[in-house]
């Protein structure tokens, strides 16, 4: 199969991605993304959207297909699968399944992250019916209703203080005999009566009526008791995969398998650029991410101006 070429190859289409491509194409650099195995990154697994600006409320899987179609607008192009590959001579090469190749002078690295997951039954089943990972994307939708935080770390506590302007039924259940979050963080949680933690426990299932959440059976880890609770939202917080690991030999990676930035968006390899949750591991918001897409679109357009 001959080999295609575009002046940028944008690898994800998340909000990341799709920005990215927006910029790309409106500056006329033809850009093409290779959308990845779970096109649309995590907003396709989220219900509504309210803190997009200018939009009150949108569904995820909305917003990313209007993201996507202003993207396509402008003259991206858009391949399906995943990328295999990256040889890292100028130009370079990204190699798409089994026998697909593309050439690029510029590659941006839109490759997301994966929610750690439960892997309790149910869980699949009611992913994005009640089951989210963010409570800023949608603490809003939980006013007053029963939810649970599974975790323990900065990022559960972050979640349950958010959760506490909406609902004084927070329950958080987390597998060790003490909290792991910094100092402050937990005594935020501790001293707020409107919150109940469960120790040394687990949830072992997730049971719902077919549409949305309804209960999450919890298991103690010592006696092996388990209780059945109800519950409307369950907000999973026990961090998040970079989906890396196309690049471990390529780009320079933090301790966490982050991707490291060198100047702006500028990866470790010339011409190589990143945005998105792959190297953000503290804001991990939509519109962060959308933003250092824009970045790194830029960053690659004067990067190829320079050749």
């Amino acid at each position: 199969m001959p080999i295609e070429q575009a002046p940028i190859v944008i690898i994800g289409s998340g909000p990341a991605g799709l920005t990215a491509a927006i910029y790309a194409a409106r500056a006329n650099l033809q850009p093409v993304v290779i959308e990845g195995n779970k096109p649309g990154g995590q907003l396709m697994g989220t219900s509504f959207v309210e803190n997009w600006p200018g939009i009150t409320s949108i569904l995820g899987p909305d917003l990313m297909h209007t993201m996507r179609e202003h993207a396509r607008t402008f003259g991206t192009q858009f391949i399906e699968g995943d990328a295999t590959k990256i040889s890292i001579e100028q130009p370079f090469i990204i190699h798409i399944g089994q026998s697909k190749k593309i050439k690029a002078s510029a590659i941006i690295l839109a490759l997301g992250a994966s929610p750690k997951r439960l892997g309790c039954p149910g869980e699949n089943e009611y992913w994005g019916k009640g089951i989210t990972t963010c409570a800023i994307c949608d603490g809003a939708l939980y006013k007053d209703r029963k939810v649970l935080i599974v975790g323990g770390g900065d990022s559960a506590m972050e979640d349950a203080s958010f959760l506490s302007k909406f609902t004084k039924d927070i329950t958080i259940v987390h597998i060790l005999d003490k909290l792991t979050a910094c100092q402050a963080m937990q005594q935020r949680v501790l001293n707020n009566p409107s919150i109940k933690i469960i120790y040394k426990s687990t949830v072992t299932e997730i049971k719902g009526d077919g549409k949305k959440v309804n209960q999450a059976i919890i298991k103690e880890q010592n006696t092996g008791k388990t209780q059945t609770i109800d519950v409307d939202g369950i907000f999973v917080a026990i961090g998040l995969n970079p989906n890396t690991q196309l690049v471990k030999d390529i780009v320079k990676l933090d301790k966490w398998g982050y991707i490291e930035l060198v100047k702006g968006m500028q990866t470790s390899v010339p011409g190589i650029f990143a945005a998105g949750d792959a190297h953000d591991y503290t804001y991990r918001q939509a519109i962060t991410a959308a933003g250092s897409g824009c970045m790194a679109a830029l960053d690659a357009q004067w990067y190829i101006h320079s050749l």
